[in-house]
């Protein structure tokens, strides 16, 4: 042996004499010389933005489409480090992370696939596998290398190594690949590392912490996804979950039914029911005990008019029985202790503040999204896959509304996607929109000027003054008036159930009263619609045409 000017050194000094043992050396790809880490400027994915020094990248709309490639080839043991700079929590999946023995350089940038995996690593010459869910969250560090043995190890920040995959062959150069994909959406690469061996001390997969194997089989979605990788291990043998629907799958049928674009200031806030545990950046709320009372999550902020929520159910359980509640409610969260959260959600109409809840009558599973707006008129719409439901219950939009959520029954985990101020996407009706025709739903009033708790049900009910109505009335923006596309006209007053209905309230336009009552109920203090709640202007008595 001899050093890089000609002399001799003598081998004992390859030993650590502390362990007496050896320490390998580090073999090279050929006689490569070591240069800067960068990204290949050139062969990347059509989603792909790269910054002028080729260290960050970020994928600029959908969930794929973002394969890239190191520069230059890595040398064994050498860990390619790199941050993760943007998270986008409406996908599944987390990034992917391999290597290739192509060339970049010899790669058509029109020819890559929209996926690493499984679509490359189905080709000679890629590996590659994803990155558990949990561990891709902005601001982390993961660094990856490939040992002389053709394993793949990982680590986060600054734990542990862990063993990702193996049956990589490295007789050949080897280049870094990088697929920017769901969750995460612009990463940055840091300077890498060159780490003897000996200084190294992998685990297997199968050594993680107990609590993370529980997360990642409690998860549906698979966060570390073997279903789209098909590697045969001769050492080390991974067994993971099925995963009931592939990722790339559902990120396919999730970007026909969201915007390009999403807000995603929009969190759980902190209060919430002592039988659910908010997790990942407070955007995921999960079930914590077989237990479903005092399950009461609720958003960080008010809602914004014509604000779409967009809601994903994560975790679902076909074999109990029940589903997601919602509602809206002028109360503050910030203003409560967790003590005052009820077992019974309904019993929150005994407090002051506006409350509204209703339940989603439509069957859940997991993967579903839901759409939640409130429009001008305080019409609370909902959408479920893209398809419009109608509106659910109105509310008092003139004061600030925190919307909440209760899990129950066969909802066992639901994640806050994001917000657009597009009302109309989704199915979700405009004011002017034909399809905004309330969808019967259920009105649970105290009386006339106390605290409203709206419920929506699988029958028609609203309680009011003195009485239920059968059933609620139309609320066509453009023509208060006109009867119900999706239901017989209501004939009865709803408040005498004797005389006909032949008045409208000004100005939120119901028309479900008798003049008589009417003006009973306008001369009240505080009169208010029995449908909507609004205060009372006026009262204008109509004729029918015979």
């Amino acid at each position: 042996l001899s050093d890089s000017i000609g002399g001799s050194f003598s081998t004992s000094s390859h030993r650590c004499h502390h362990k007496q043992k050896h320490c390998l050396p580090i073999p090279q790809c050929g006689t490569l010389s070591i240069s800067p880490l960068l990204f290949h400027p050139h062969t990347k994915g059509s989603q792909i933005i790269m910054d002028t020094t080729q260290k960050a990248v970020k994928r600029q709309a959908s969930f794929c489409n973002a394969i890239t490639f190191s520069n230059r080839p890595i040398v064994i043991y050498e860990q390619v480090r790199l941050k993760i700079t943007k998270k986008q929590c409406c996908w599944s999946g987390a990034l992917r992370l391999g290597f290739t023995s192509k060339d970049p350089s010899r790669i058509n940038p029109d020819t890559l696939p929209k996926y690493a995996c499984p679509d490359l690593v189905s080709q000679s010459g890629f590996w590659a596998k994803a990155l558990p869910e949990e561990f891709a969250n902005e601001g982390n560090i993961i660094a990856f290398w490939v040992d002389k043995k053709g394993r793949v190890f990982y680590r986060v920040n600054d734990s542990a190594a862990m063993l990702f995959f193996s049956g990589v062959r490295t007789a050949e150069p080897l280049w870094a690949l990088i697929d920017v994909y769901g969750l995460t959406r612009g990463v940055q690469l840091l300077d890498s590392e060159i780490i003897p061996p000996d200084c190294l001390r992998p685990r297997s997969f199968t050594a993680i912490r107990r609590p993370s194997l529980r997360r990642d089989t409690e998860d549906t979605r698979l966060s570390v996804s073997l279903c789209d990788l098909n590697l045969q291990e001769e050492t080390f043998h991974v067994t993971a979950t099925t995963c009931p629907i592939p990722q790339n799958s559902l990120n396919s049928q999730h970007s026909h039914l969201l915007p390009s674009q999403l807000e995603s200031d929009l969190r759980f806030h902190h209060l919430r029911g002592p039988h659910v545990k908010i997790l990942d950046d407070q955007t995921v709320a999960r079930l914590e005990h077989a237990r479903e009372e005092r399950t009461l999550v609720f958003t960080s902020r008010p809602l914004r008019i014509n604000e779409t929520i967009f809601v994903k159910i994560n975790k679902s359980n076909a074999v109990r029985t029940g589903t997601l509640s919602y509602g809206v409610t002028s109360c503050d969260p910030s203003t409560l202790r967790p003590s005052d959260l009820p077992y019974n959600p309904e019993s929150l109409v005994d407090r002051k503040e506006f409350w509204a809840i209703c339940r989603v009558v439509v069957p859940l599973q997991s993967g579903d999204i839901l759409g939640f707006m409130v429009n001008s008129d305080g019409e609370l719409h909902l959408s479920h896959n893209g398809a419009g439901i109608g509106m659910q219950v109105c509310a008092d939009c003139s004061q600030p509304l925190w919307m909440f959520f209760v899990l129950h029954g066969a909802i066992m985990q639901i994640r806050l996607l994001g917000s657009t101020i597009l009302a109309d996407r989704l199915g979700l009706s405009t004011p002017s929109s034909p399809t905004s025709t309330p969808n019967s739903p259920t009105v649970l009033c105290s009386g006339v000027s106390g605290p409203l708790l709206s419920t929506c049900g699988s029958g028609p009910l609203c309680s009011s003054i003195s009485g239920t109505a059968p059933n609620s009335p139309s609320s066509l923006p453009e023509s208060p008036i006109s009867p119900s596309v999706s239901g017989p006209w209501v004939d009865e007053c709803t408040i005498c159930y004797e005389n006909m209905v032949d008045t409208v309230i000004y100005s939120c336009g119901h028309m479900c009263l008798c003049y008589s009552c009417g003006l009973k109920l306008k001369k009240m203090a505080n009169a208010c619609c029995p449908i909507c709640r609004r205060a009372i202007k006026d009262i204008i008595k109509t004729y029918r045409s015979t």
